[in-house]
């Protein structure tokens, strides 16, 4: 009885020491591992540590970056600013400017309008006072030397031939006063109107310059204004002086006509071209006459537009607003060359 319980107790007792040599083991083994841990957990914060430092002089040159770009940017920006408010400026200065010129021009065009209805009226004048004046003194010397020519007496024959000859000189005179009138404020214009103007005008034109001039007119042109029909007159005028001075033409063709809202008159001749942008903006005095004939048609509320081929010759367009009731009024009515084409 007493050996069993004494080989009890000793397998007891081995029992336990091996239990506690497996628990000193196994806490043998936890503490290993625990000092594996510690030191990787202190590998790590110093991994950690260094992260960080890097990180740290990362941002810190970041900063100086950023502060250094935050002022060129702001450097660039008070230039932009600038500029833009120099553009700013610059814009309204040339609104100013631009207004300022549309002011002159204004003022020019209507100092152009009254310079010419101006001349237009002294023109009027002259020529009434050629007709009622110098031509009445020319006929009255004219008629005194006609009958001084009537004496029949002896050696009166030469005082005679003397007499014819100045009395020839004066109906020269007269013919040129006339022409002189005519160029200058044609009376037919007001008496009779636009087309028997231009006819004279054409056919003494015609006649002088040795050239030959067609003329078809809408005879509904007399219903325009006075100031219309002399605008139209002077621009076919200047227009028909310009081909006998310069464009060593043939044949010229005059046309009135009527088109939707608007009177035409075409001046069409096959003589030598020109260049009409390189004219117009010239020193050239032909410039002066077509900067002219164009003012003349603006100012009537009309346009004027002039077209030069080679080998096709110059056509002169102008066109003035012609009212539907004027239309009602007006029927057409062709006209005869007055120098027709063969």
């Amino acid at each position: 009885m007493l050996h069993a319980q004494l080989v009890a107790m000793n397998e007891a007792l081995v029992l336990g020491a091996l239990r506690q040599h497996e628990l000193t083991s196994a806490a043998e083994s936890s503490n290993v591992q625990l000092q594996k841990e510690i030191g990787d957990r202190k590998q790590a914060e110093k991994s950690l540590e260094r992260v960080q430092a890097q990180l740290m002089d990362r941002a810190g040159q970041l900063e100086g970056l950023v502060a250094e770009r935050t002022t060129a940017l702001t450097a660039t920006n008070g230039r932009l600013e600038a500029s833009v408010d120099s553009i700013r400026k610059g814009k309204e200065e040339y609104r100013l400017l631009f207004s300022d010129s549309q002011i002159m021009q204004g003022k020019l065009s209507q100092l152009t309008r009254q310079i010419i209805m101006a001349q237009e009226e002294e023109r009027k004048q002259i020529s009434r006072e050629l007709h009622d004046e110098v031509v009445q003194t020319l006929v009255g010397i004219s008629v005194e030397l006609a009958a001084l020519g009537q004496g029949n007496e002896v050696g009166v024959l030469d005082l005679k031939q003397k007499i014819a000859r100045t009395q020839r000189l004066v109906e020269n005179s007269v013919d040129s006063v006339h022409r002189f009138a005519r160029g200058l404020r044609p009376a037919v214009l007001d008496d009779l109107g636009l087309i028997p103007a231009l006819l004279a005008y054409s056919k003494d034109l015609a006649e002088r310059k040795k050239f030959k001039i067609a003329i078809t007119a809408f005879g509904g042109v007399e219903e325009l204004g006075g100031d219309e029909r002399t605008a139209l007159f002077r621009v076919a005028q200047a227009a028909l002086s310009n081909v006998a001075r310069h464009a060593n033409a043939t044949r010229v063709k005059l046309i009135i006509s009527q088109i939707p809202g608007a009177i035409r008159m075409e001046i069409c001749d096959d003589g030598k071209s020109f260049s009409v942008e390189k004219t117009l903006f010239s020193k050239n005095p032909k410039r002066l006459g077509l900067v002219g004939m164009r003012e003349r048609i603006e100012m009537v509320g009309g346009s004027l537009a002039i077209e030069s081929t080679p080998g096709s010759g110059t056509t002169v367009r102008a066109e003035i607003p012609f009212p539907p009731e004027k239309t009602k009024k007006s029927s057409r009515s062709p006209f005869a060359p007055a120098a027709p084409l063969p």
